[in-house]
């Protein structure tokens, strides 16, 4: 799933590449993706691409002077740009991938995209940002909170720092691939409990959340779309990276499967050389 650094990128990519062309038109594949219909989507027809930002993971498209096409990508969506479309007829609805595409005025634009069957990919085409349910509901930003904010922000709520770190009303812009990034390099266990994390480990936490998102950024801008996938796996340490040693301590890397997703950590770096039961309800480590 694109992240806080990737969607930063994303944003940054655009303002680069797209910002000051006017829009040909949008064209809608995926019905379902499309979460609005007050302003049209035809209303973008004929209006410049202003620029680009982010909301947490999710990226605003401005539009015209007050216009947005506010997308989250969810698991499987990703951004292609194309310098030139070959096909100059509409796109047909379904048309494999392919949620929305946005032809510019010098026949380059981008498809918004959602791989695999599970379609999450959301777009609101809207006059403020805040009208979007998942965005007004954000909480602090993940680089932009301060210390005091973000340790009150994660003791709001009393749960296993894992899913704390990932919950977008609580912080926004941190996923589960830079949670585990997060918390190794916090020497931290993803299951320990918010409410026994000592002041010391909090200021921890949150130095290495700095640290990493920062780090991931700016590897990330400056990268062409279609090179930030691989850019973030380059500087991943533990998630996606089961089996393989550690880069700090070089132990093997550990997973915890669960219903449909999972988690990586690494046993020396973060539970004093425990490892945690992979199974969905095992007694945690903390």
């Amino acid at each position: 799933m694109p992240e806080l650094p990737e969607v930063e990128a994303l944003a940054a990519f655009l303002r680069e590449r797209a910002a000051g062309h006017t829009i040909d038109r949008i064209e809608v594949s995926a019905i379902s993706a499309l979460k609005t219909f007050d302003p049209p989507i035809t209303a973008a027809a004929g209006q410049a691409l202003t620029g680009a930002s982010r909301h947490g993971k999710f990226l605003d498209i401005h539009v015209g002077a007050d216009l947005h096409l506010v997308v989250h990508l969810a698991r499987a969506g990703w951004l292609h740009y194309r310098d030139e479309f070959n096909a100059k007829t509409p796109l047909k609805p379904g048309s494999g991938p392919i949620a929305l595409r946005v032809r510019l005025d010098d026949e380059s634009g981008f498809d918004l995209t959602e791989a695999g069957t599970k379609k999450s990919l959301a777009a609101y085409f809207v006059t403020d940002p805040r009208l979007v349910p998942g965005v007004s509901r954000l909480g602090p930003d993940a680089l932009a909170v301060s210390e005091e904010d973000f340790a009150a922000a994660m003791r709001s709520r009393r749960g296993q720092i894992k899913g704390v770190l990932t919950e977008q009303t609580i912080l926004a812009g941190v996923g589960n691939a830079y949670s585990d990034e997060i918390l190794h390099a916090a020497k931290m266990s993803p299951f320990a409990l918010t409410n026994k994390i000592t002041g010391e480990a909090m200021a921890r936490l949150y130095a290495a959340m700095r640290t990493v998102l920062t780090d991931a950024v700016a590897r990330s801008v400056g990268q062409k779309a279609a090179t930030l996938k691989s850019e973030k796996r380059s500087g991943l340490a533990v998630h996606a990276r089961t089996g393989l040693p550690c880069p700090v301590c070089g132990d093997t890397v550990r997973e915890v499967s669960f219903a449909d997703t999972s988690l990586q950590y690494c046993p020396t770096c973060q539970t004093n050389g425990k490892p945690l039961a992979d199974r969905r309800l095992s007694k945690l480590v903390r």
